[in-house]
């Protein structure tokens, strides 16, 4: 598809951050860097860890040259549009995640969507995202999953949301991968361990592209055998029930 498709000249580009403290070089491709040198127009969750990444992909680059807006729960819908105005005079935009991938699990998906709707480009660059991360060590069903973000907090809801997604599972031989708040990981293991089958497989993916990363699958009724600190540890887990 040519650029003569679209609307405007200025590309979105969807740019990609670390999980964590890990080595710039292990994890994202020297593409990324070509692209941030480029580019001083944002689109960012929080404005003092955004500036963080840039300077740890690229330390050269003048943090005074950079225009962030900031995109999270108390954005007015509104103005969204605006910040996309540099595309439509033909200038690059960068949006950049908190963690991982822009987009997946993530507020970047609204800017994403208008931009498609506006006519602007949207170019996805390579980066780590610790949805397919898990899958990929985890050993369970790569063909089909799903992502359902995070648990209801009411113990009941929970337990009920978890019989459920355990019955899918089944049914569809599909895996389930879900999140907790990091420091209520290890609260969370526990309830797995007492609402679900001792046969269901339970992958944690804890820590992931990190010096301290941990992950393993295996039966509900292991994982009862075993102690695993999560705590404050950001974690991703995946239950699947065979058929």
């Amino acid at each position: 598809m040519s650029n003569s498709t679209f609307r405007f000249s200025g590309k979105l580009y969807l740019i990609p951050t670390t999980l964590g403290d890990s080595n710039i070089e292990e994890v994202l491709p020297v593409f990324t860097k070509t692209i941030i040198k480029k580019i001083d127009n944002y689109i960012v969750e929080n404005e003092k860890t955004a500036r963080k990444s840039i300077k740890q992909v690229l330390p050269e680059k003048s943090q005074t040259s950079l225009k962030l807006n900031t995109l999270n729960k108390h954005t007015d819908s509104f103005i969204l549009s605006t910040f996309l105005d540099p595309c439509k005079e033909g200038i690059d935009v960068g949006l950049l995640s908190e963690a991982g991938c822009p987009g997946i699990a993530d507020p970047g998906a609204e800017i994403v969507n208008l931009a498609h709707e506006m006519g602007i480009q949207v170019v996805p660059l390579v980066g780590p995202s610790s949805i397919l991360l898990a899958m990929m060590g985890s050993g369970m069903n790569g063909q089909s999953f799903t992502f359902n973000g995070y648990l209801p907090i009411d113990k009941k809801d929970r337990k009920q949301e978890l019989k459920m997604l355990e019955r899918i599972s089944s049914e569809r031989n599909q895996a389930q991968l879900f999140i907790e708040t990091p420091y209520r990981n290890n609260q969370l293991v526990e309830n797995l361990i007492q609402i679900l089958n001792p046969a269901t497989k339970l992958c944690i993916a804890c820590d992931l592209t990190l010096a301290s990363e941990y992950i393993i699958t295996k039966s509900i009724l292991e994982w009862s055998k075993t102690k695993v600190d999560l705590h404050k540890r950001p974690t991703m887990f995946i239950i699947q029930k065979d058929i």
